[in-house]
């Protein structure tokens, strides 16, 4: 530990610590959390302080499984495969996938999360949900903003979110801010536009009823699109021709096809 008295350049870090032959993360031995946490655990541990409860880190894990990737139309995707394709590393092809994450693609979690909060808060207060989440979307429209997080250019019904929030009721997080998002979505259905909430907007949800940062969700999707990331400049060193022309649209899957866990 660098010593203020002698260096006053010193500083101090709360996340890991490292000496000869001992790393140690938030405290705990390295070693003893390898192979008895999962890495949705770790991921919860260095952002939060803590180590979560097992049913707590099942759900972290869910939500790092949902977003590992959602085909090769995402910005973030076609961006890694753009700069993969003209001769670039690997490092390099998903770094450009990964500052392609910003306030339109993957930061949904984290404005969806601020919006909720407004609606939480106004409940608390005394408003019933539904007038809450009505005002809270009246404020964003009075400003020429969308709701994040609610309604997707494909799903009608986003197969992931329904599954989040069994695992988040499982994990004892259905709480305020899973109530303010059911309430958002019966505003946008009594308004006669249907929006029901996606994956981001669960997320955001689940990760603001766990007492997150605002400021680290956007963080989580980052991590759990990694993966897929690299899947796909993989792909596109691999089987695609340089400098090629990327049509977003024009692909199609040639995967194996469906099949499950339990066959």
């Amino acid at each position: 530990m660098a010593d203020s008295q002698t260096n006053p350049n010193a500083w101090t870090t709360a996340i890991t610590e490292i000496s000869p032959n001992h790393v140690a993360v938030r405290g705990y031995n390295i070693a003893e959390l390898m192979g008895r946490v999962s890495y949705a655990q770790a991921v919860y541990l260095i952002l939060r302080g803590e180590l979560p409860s097992p049913q707590v880190g099942k759900l972290m894990d869910a939500m790092l499984v949902a977003s590992i990737d959602h085909g090769a139309t995402p910005p973030s995707a076609l961006a890694a495969r753009t700069v993969a394709s003209t001769g670039a590393a690997l490092s390099a092809s998903v770094a450009a996938g990964i500052i392609s994450i910003n306030t339109h693609h993957g930061g949904a979690i984290e404005n969806c999360a601020r919006s909720l909060a407004e609606v939480v808060a106004a409940h608390k207060a005394g408003k019933d949900w539904d007038a809450a989440a009505g005002e809270m979307l009246d404020a964003l429209k009075s400003r020429g903003q969308r709701m994040a997080g609610f309604g997707h250019r494909y799903h009608t019904a986003d197969p992931r979110t329904k599954r989040l929030f069994e695992l988040a009721a499982e994990a004892g997080a259905d709480g305020d801010f899973l109530e303010a998002a059911r309430a958002i979505e019966r505003c946008f259905a009594a308004a006669g536009k249907p929006l029901p909430i996606n994956v981001d907007g669960a997320i955001g949800a689940i990760l603001a009823q766990l007492g997150f940062e605002f400021e680290v969700m956007n963080g989580l999707f980052m991590i759990a699109r990694m993966p897929g990331l690299v899947a796909h400049v993989r792909e596109e060193q691999s089987r695609c021709k340089p400098m090629r022309k990327i049509d977003p649209v024009a692909h199609s899957y040639d995967g194996p096809p469906a099949r499950h866990l339990d066959a």
